[in-house]
């Protein structure tokens, strides 16, 4: 499917996207939503052998030398049947892969394109965070995944230092920005200037709860998002869930990171305990509409309490 010009197809389209299930394997689909720039958009729930991992957004973006993908999947399996979908659309190399961030469906599929000869991309800091997580990472995985087992350990070819690094592919401006720490150390985010399509990773979540693991650092993620928000995005792909707007992202994380921080930093200034800080804080009718908000809403008020308590 084309678009004319720089057209840019409503976020609306892209309700109820989801993984066709076929033959127990997922089949990986993407769909247009700017010019040249296609996107997967996984399901919510969790990694399953049938969704092969990818319960995240994987991009694509057609270039004169080949394919980009933005970020390559959860192992070989999943790596393989994101290169199959890429076919589908335009029979042609993936030549680079530019990972966003460190969680295990957003860069253990590297090898299989590396093998491809796809050059790899990333910032210093998300690589340095794989590097340091990917065996717990790849074991976690595989308890979920088993046929994701035997992954090989591979990082970036091209490493960014500088907070926006911009660049070209095959005549495809690009930007690899890094705000700050999110839901990794190093999660950082892929902007097209020229589409306005913003590729957020994990800083942004939509239709479902965003979670704040150990390593998280929910001040920063805070932080990265609102730097985030200057850039002029007409379509953005979050980390998880349907391709939107910034209405919504500003409704679904922003405004969810802001009230985390600002209130859990009145909790523990005014010395209120972790205990009590989450049971007064426990039911946020504005958010129980996202998935996982009964699993990951008290979870998430616990771990920012403590972050934000250790740092006063």
């Amino acid at each position: 499917m084309k678009l004319s010009f720089l057209q840019i197809v409503p976020f609306w389209v892209f309700l109820g996207w989801g993984v066709a299930l076929s033959a127990g394997a997922a089949e990986v689909v993407f769909k247009p939503i700017a010019k040249g720039v296609y996107a997967y958009v996984g399901p919510i729930t969790d990694r399953t052998p049938e969704n092969l991992g990818l319960n995240n957004n994987i991009g694509l973006i057609d270039t004169q030398k080949g394919w980009v993908l933005v970020d390559s999947g959860a192992g070989d399996l999943s790596a393989k049947a994101l290169f199959q979908a890429a076919q589908k659309v335009k029979a042609q190399s993936v030549v680079a892969v530019i990972n966003l961030g460190s969680q295990d469906h957003r860069w253990l599929g590297n090898a299989f394109f590396a093998q491809k000869g796809a050059e790899i991309y990333a910032y210093d800091k998300t690589v340095k965070t794989q590097t340091a997580m990917f065996d717990q990472l790849q074991s976690s995985l595989v308890k979920k995944v088993p046929a994701l087992k035997g992954t090989q350990l591979k990082t970036a070819d091209v490493v960014f230092n500088q907070t926006q690094n911009a660049f070209t592919i095959g005549g495809v401006e690009m930007q690899l920005n890094y705000y700050g720490d999110a839901h990794f150390p190093g999660d950082s985010v892929l902007w097209l200037p020229k589409q306005q399509v913003l590729f957020t990773g994990d800083v942004v979540y939509v239709d479902r709860m965003l979670g704040i693991h150990p390593w998280s650092n929910v001040v920063t993620w805070l932080q990265a998002y609102n730097d985030m928000r200057t850039l002029p995005a007409k379509v953005i792909v979050p980390g998880h869930g349907k391709v939107t707007d910034w209405q919504q992202t500003d409704a679904e994380t922003g405004a969810y990171l802001r009230k985390l921080v600002e209130t859990m930093t009145e909790d523990a200034e005014n010395f209120t305990g972790v205990g009590a800080a989450v049971k007064g804080n426990e039911n946020w009718p504005e958010f129980q509409h996202l998935k996982h908000y009964d699993s990951w809403h008290k979870r998430n008020l616990n771990r920012a309490y403590l972050q934000i308590e250790s740092g006063l």
